[in-house]
């Protein structure tokens, strides 16, 4: 039997639909909306296409959002000057700085630079150690871990005691949700390994896992055989392996593949993440709740 499809695509209208209706009321009660501020160095083209999703998923969800370009010139000193004034902007909740930036800009000094507390990608330092003491003190989870979370509770998937194996060990991903899976509570208080390329016999370890988190960027690299019957399989690579002419534009586009087998995962696990249209939706989405939440944190708001 084919394993369940865990669609982002779905559940990342589900959250956005409930986003909209609190935004909504929370204008209504309180006269305001969440502030995005967008900030985008340079004219790489995959970096412009990510940021306009950003800004039109932001003025879908009725928040305030300001997008500022500036070119791959600008110094180190202006873009600091830039975040330090939106830092201090009363009407902006969230700030968020398009990566990776011009070589002669320090990524971590401008991530360093942001307020914690409008750091809404969940990058700070002081927001990554929040992740590691747990969800009592954690404002901002980083969007993809966050997103994958959500993917597994919303599927049903019971993580109380689970299994979790993580492949992949990124500060981005395999990391923080590696952290957010052991903690107390509900969609967590599991049993977590982190495999890497350091790791000797990773399919022994895959084969334990009653959830599998596969964040490694190396496509098909877990096979069928790495994976236990009925175990959900969350695909979080999204690997360039090819180009085709679209059926729909004419245009040729991407062949993307996972780092799991999919055709062949798909018969062997429960339920199981696509690629495209699995964890990649999710991204933007936790990325406009984190923005809501900070909001509701400065009217103290539940």
């Amino acid at each position: 039997m084919a394993a369940k499809l865990i669609k982002g695509t779905v559940i990342r209208e589900e959250i956005l639909a409930e986003i909209i209706a609190e935004v909504k009321e929370i204008k209504e009660k309180h006269g305001q909306v969440p502030g995005l501020v967008t900030i985008l160095v340079g004219e790489s083209p995959a970096s412009q296409s990510y940021v306009s999703l950003k800004i039109q998923t932001a003025l879908r969800c009725g928040f305030k959002e300001v997008q500022v370009s500036k070119p791959d010139t600008i110094s180190e000193e202006e873009l600091l000057a830039l975040i330090d004034q939106y830092n201090n902007d009363d009407s902006i909740n969230g700030i968020l700085v398009q990566l990776p930036l011009p070589k002669h800009i320090d990524d971590n000094k401008i991530i360093n630079a942001i307020d914690p507390d409008k750091d809404v990608d969940g990058f700070h330092p002081v927001n990554v150690g929040r992740v590691s003491i747990g969800p009592e003190v954690c404002k901002f989870p980083p969007c993809t871990p966050y997103g994958i979370q959500e993917m597994i509770v919303r599927a049903g998937v019971e993580t109380k005691g689970a299994e979790v194996v993580v492949v992949g060990r990124s500060n981005i991903v395999g990391k923080p949700i590696a952290s957010m899976m052991i903690q107390k509570g509900a969609g967590a208080n599991s049993t977590v390994t982190v495999v890497h390329t350091g790791t000797k016999d990773l399919a022994s370890h895959c084969k334990r896992a009653d959830i599998l988190i596969v964040a490694a960027g190396v496509p098909g690299l877990v096979k069928p055989d790495w994976i236990k019957p009925g175990a959900c399989v969350i695909d979080v690579g999204v690997n360039r392996v090819g180009e085709k002419i679209s059926a729909k534009t004419g245009k040729t586009i991407a062949i993307l593949q996972g780092d799991v087998d999919f055709d062949a995962a798909k018969e062997i696990a429960g339920s199981i993440t696509p690629v495209p249209g699995g964890v990649g939706p999710m991204t933007i989405t936790m990325l406009m709740l984190n923005t809501l939440k900070s909001l509701k944190f400065k009217l103290n708001i539940d």
